[in-house]
């Protein structure tokens, strides 16, 4: 994620900020250019102090404080590009259904913002009906006894809106034994299923795929079960990325497509702030880096590990003088690498392409 500054006072402002702090101006992101701007009420639409824009309108999920990006005020579509991704939406009028779905696309947008940059190929279901991006977010009817599962099926994402209660996600962490649950990170999971359709399946890259990860055609539910029931093989952190990871191709490839994400994103806001990382206590070059580059342009996964290990190995030593748990709990073993460098070159691939 990049550093954003006000246009009118120049003031740090956030990717989610609704308005300037300092002086005021309401904000807007515009998704095509990637710059969040100040803008100025022009009757019914708004001018951006961004240079060379038309009059624009914040997206319809303005109204309800769930979005903060703007179209222009001469589009049919009354949503942005990311909320024209979704399908369903809790009943907003219950409990705590609206600010637990503001937290689902805070994260969303933040997802879409990585996608965008890197010029993923994104189709929503007006665009191709059978198997286009859409988002359902479900809350589970107290009583009911139904539960909603969060996952992926040919396109469409279904999210449990529990996930977005603190509470219950934290007993969902401790239950499942993870080392790390968020918001952010199913949503980036779970678009890894859908881009393994897109990129791998739909794009002939099966069998190089299989090379890395495994077989995906065994039996997925099969897979799964046996997984719950005897858990991830002693040695896992050899060759996968966490535990839930060993119990399917598949999901080997969403959970290493999801830390692709958390790499790339987070390099970007290091080098944003200008981060220089020189250890005092060793020479050692490996713990040694300057983040000064574009990681959505970087030409292989060495570049991006070469900084990566030496920022979490920062990440945690911090986190834990706050009295905090690793904030990047997980080991990059080389046959992990590998598999980034797969995700890596195959996005490469698609920019290209």
């Amino acid at each position: 994620m990049k550093i954003f500054r006000c246009q009118a006072c120049k003031s740090a402002i956030y990717f989610e900020n609704r308005f300037c702090g300092a002086c005021g101006h309401d904000l807007g992101y515009l998704p095509v250019t990637g710059i969040l701007t100040a803008v100025e009420p022009d009757g019914d639409d708004w001018v951006a102090l961004a240079p060379d824009q038309p009059k624009l309108r914040f997206c319809a999920n303005a109204a309800p404080d769930a979005c903060n990006w703007l179209i222009p005020a001469a589009q049919e579509n009354p949503f942005c590009l990311a909320c024209q991704h979704n399908g369903i939406i809790p009943d907003i009028t219950q409990g705590n259904n609206l600010q637990h779905w503001r937290d689902m696309e805070i994260a969303k947008h933040r997802l879409f913002y990585t996608l965008m940059a890197f010029g993923s190929p994104l189709q929503t279901r007006q665009q191709n009906p059978e198997h286009g991006l859409i988002f359902e977010f479900l809350a589970e009817e107290p009583g009911s006894g139904e539960k909603v599962l969060t996952g992926h099926d040919e396109g469409v994402i279904v999210i449990n809106l529990d996930e977005a209660d603190d509470v219950k996600r934290t007993k969902f962490r401790a239950a499942m034994h993870e080392p790390y649950r968020t918001l952010l990170g199913h949503f980036r999971h779970e678009v890894g299923h859908y881009f393994w359709d897109v990129l791998v399946r739909d794009a002939g890259n099966i069998e190089a795929c299989r090379e890395v990860f495994g077989d995906e055609s065994v039996d997925y539910a099969e897979a799964l079960k046996i997984h719950y029931e005897k858990g991830a093989p002693a040695d896992w952190q050899e060759s996968y990325i966490s535990t839930y990871a060993t119990s399917h191709p598949w999901e080997d490839f969403a959970e290493t497509w999801a830390h692709y994400l958390h790499i790339v994103d987070t390099l970007e806001t290091a080098s944003a702030f200008g981060l220089r990382i020189h250890p005092t206590f060793t020479r050692d070059d490996s713990l040694h880096v300057d983040i000064d580059f574009n990681p959505y342009r970087a030409k292989s996964i060495d570049e991006l590990i070469t900084a990566w290990l030496p920022l979490t190995f920062t990440m945690n030593n911090l986190s834990r003088s706050m009295g905090e748990r690793d904030l990047y709990p997980f080991v990059l073993s080389a046959p992990v690498i590998k598999k980034l460098s797969f995700i890596h070159d195959m996005i490469r691939q698609s920019q290209r392409g």
